[in-house]
């Protein structure tokens, strides 16, 4: 990352952070209020209407705004759709990452005269969004896509210019199904992204793409879904292409057959052949808490019903149940926190 927009991260991050100071002492109680991720935002949004053992606030204000806010302390529950570096638990203090919800990272595109399910691989994406490929008839597209009116417009890349789980989770993606994506740019939260455009958030990624001719981009499906978007068929390690609808993440989901980290790290991006059916660009995404907390037992109580109740209102937005591995280290971890 450029030092431009390595400042540029710092300074929103800090303001993020900030515009949350101030909470901590004017939450009531009995309340809780949380940040982060725009992924989970149609989630948490059922969630925080249907939970009433407590009142819920939550804003999405992006997974790196999110872990900055707990880390402050100016919220009681973070939440990120990638999972937390050596360095952020180090600065959290005694935070522990709880995987709550799972679905897919939709690549969704603006071009004229080309209907539905474009077909794409990874290798594409990684040239789109790596620069080499500049048209939307370029021949490789045109090879998979025989009878497409692919028309000679160019490619608009669209990324997001915050710190972003959504981010992570496709550049996690290409650096699995490109070496010279991973030498070269690799994955984080807000890599520098060497051709396109940025916009902050989910809602700002896909109010682009709509204003955008030739744009494509990256949003979880929910927001795809919202806005009616044409989106790609992804091709997964079976060599089948796919989109991302329930089915398909579930079949993501069903690849994972052991746990990857103690701290609860997991990547399911580009899964085994043997799931034939799944789509390629999955993420679980987290709930970040402090271990030892004043709101310990609301927290634990919430998270609980999320984990368990709250999973029945997902599928309608894309989201699906977590694997059982998953949910039982999850509830594993959340017994730790404590007053």
């Amino acid at each position: 990352m450029n030092r431009k927009r390595t400042s540029a991260a710092v300074l929103v991050v800090l303001a993020l952070a900030a515009s949350f100071a101030g909470v901590s002492t004017a939450r009531q109680s009995g309340s809780l209020t949380g940040a982060g991720s725009t992924f989970v935002v149609p989630l948490v949004s059922q969630w925080t209407s249907n939970y009433h053992a407590s009142q819920v606030n939550y804003s999405g204000i992006g997974s790196g705004g999110g872990i900055a806010a707990i880390t402050a302390r100016t919220v009681d529950f973070g939440a990120s759709d990638a999972p937390m570096t050596p360095d952020q638990f180090s600065a959290c203090k005694g935070c522990v990452q709880i995987p709550w919800a799972f679905s897919a990272t939709s690549i969704p595109y603006n071009v004229s005269g080309v209907g539905f399910g474009l077909k794409l691989t990874g290798k594409i994406l990684a040239g789109i969004y790596g620069g080499s490929i500049k048209y939307w008839d370029n021949p490789a597209i045109k090879k998979i896509n025989k009878g497409a009116n692919l028309p000679h417009d160019k490619v608009v890349p669209i990324w997001r210019s915050d710190g972003s789980g959504t981010s992570y989770n496709f550049t996690d993606y290409l650096s699995h199904v490109s070496k010279a994506w991973k030498s070269s740019v690799g994955k984080g939260t807000q890599p520098s992204f060497p051709v396109g455009v940025g916009a902050r958030g989910s809602s700002g990624v896909a109010a682009k793409l709509k204003s955008t001719p030739g744009g494509i981009t990256y949003v979880d499906v929910a927001y795809s879904l919202n806005n009616h978007f044409k989106i790609a068929k992804i091709q997964n390690r079976a060599g089948k292409f796919e989109l991302p609808g329930l089915i398909q993440i579930r079949a993501a989901a069903k690849s994972l057959k052991r746990l990857q980290s103690k701290d609860n790290s997991i990547t399911v991006v580009d899964p085994n052949p043997r799931a034939k059916t799944a789509y390629p660009i999955c993420t679980f995404t987290y709930v970040v808490l402090p271990l030892k907390t004043g709101k310990a037992a609301e927290l634990k109580k919430f998270v609980d019903w999320a984990l368990t109740k709250g999973q029945t209102y997902g599928p309608k937005l894309r989201f699906v149940e977590l694997p059982k591995i998953v949910r039982q280290a999850a509830r594993k971890t959340l017994s730790r926190v404590h007053s």
